[in-house]
């Protein structure tokens, strides 16, 4: 494991094996570094702390084996990304899961491990389908036809982690397994910028939901059927046509934005839904995107946040970590470790604020 977690380490902060022995003043040579690597040779507690702080890395994260490995790794990202880039956005993924399963470890947490929803995945002949999928899926969790209120939130429950990270600007996230050794379940991630819209994040979650639940063996394309599945998740189709009516010549612009604000999708998103419902004829939404929701693609019209990663954030690590706290699992100084803050705002998050 240390040699696995160093490799990453050493390509996240962009050495090779040549400059990252001369950062730490030849202390170490990089044939003696590849062996670490390698597991053949095991450094001493001082080499190890130079190249942890060389790397930018915690002891914990070389060190800790609640992450075996990411498995299928799909990242969201620009054709231009280097090897560096995507070692710098697993590094920092799996630093945060290590904490998120220890803390669920320390409590003895099982909860919310993921099941899918089906007895098997679903198989889709078309990318339509996906329609009925999607009304199978609120039915078995019973979320109803309203309004999904926080899907960050409703995909934590079902035991999906969902990490909204800083991530890079080329970056918009990334899905995968986590696999975890002495046989515990593997734990699938989904990983969202925070840099991005709230609009942005709830579609890719229940796009990347459905990637999790469709029969790999379905003939169809599952992009295009993730795509029909997030919008028919996100908003059910008997409430569409109950709000809005069974078919519309046209629509106006502020019934839109209405719209987009009590399902919380964006402005393109509740076009797209109204087509393919048959609600507004192709033309009808053609002539939008030509005209008043021209630049609705690159620019959202009345945005949801008004400072990005706001609202929807992932709190249920946070919470069983202050779980942990008040029941006295763990110290404060490990609280601090986990949550990465200052111990005063840890106090404060535990006590409420200080008196005047």
């Amino acid at each position: 494991m240390l040699g696995e977690r160093l490799i990453l380490a050493r390509k996240k902060a962009g050495h090779s094996l040549r400059s990252l022995s001369d950062a730490i003043d030849s202390r170490v040579s990089a044939q003696a570094i590849g062996k670490y690597e390698r597991n053949e040779m095991a450094p001493s507690s001082d080499i190890l702390s130079l190249l942890a702080k060389e790397l930018d890395v915690s002891m914990s994260f070389l060190f800790s084996s609640q992450v075996e490995e990411l498995l299928d790794v799909d990242f969201r990202k620009k054709s231009t990304t280097s090897t560096q880039e995507r070692a710098q956005v697993e590094a920092l993924v799996i630093e945060h899961l290590e904490r998120y399963l220890e803390i669920e470890d320390i409590l003895q947490l099982n909860s919310s491990e993921w099941v899918i929803p089906f007895s098997k995945p679903y198989f889709l002949k078309t990318e339509a389908d996906a329609e009925a999928m999607a009304i199978e899926v609120r039915s078995v969790w019973k979320l109803g036809e309203d309004p999904i209120p926080d899907m960050t939130e409703l995909l934590e429950e079902q035991g999906i982690k969902v990490l909204i990270l800083d991530l890079p600007d080329d970056f918009s996230g990334l899905t995968s397994i986590v696999r975890r050794g002495n046989g515990k379940p593997e734990v699938p991630v989904i990983v969202i910028s925070q840099n991005v819209t709230l609009e942005r994040r709830r579609f890719t979650l229940a796009h990347e939901l459905a990637h999790r639940l469709i029969d790999e063996a379905s003939p169809c394309n599952h992009e295009k059927a993730s795509d029909m599945f997030a919008g028919a998740f996100l908003m059910a189709a008997s409430h569409v046509r109950t709000l809005i009516g069974e078919f519309r010549k046209s629509i106006s612009y502020a019934e839109i934005l209405d719209i987009k604000r009590m399902y919380r999708v964006s402005a393109a998103a509740v076009l797209v839904r109204l087509k393919q419902l048959g609600i507004l004829s192709a033309t009808a939404v053609n002539y939008a995107f030509r005209t008043f929701a021209k630049s609705w693609r690159f620019e959202e019209p009345d945005p949801l946040e008004a400072k990005l990663g706001s609202q929807e954030k992932a709190k249920r690590f946070e919470r069983i970590c202050l779980r942990a706290l008040s029941e006295r699992y763990i110290s404060l100084s490990k609280g601090v470790e986990l949550l990465r803050v200052p111990l005063s705002e840890l106090e404060e998050k535990l006590k409420g604020p200080v008196q005047a």
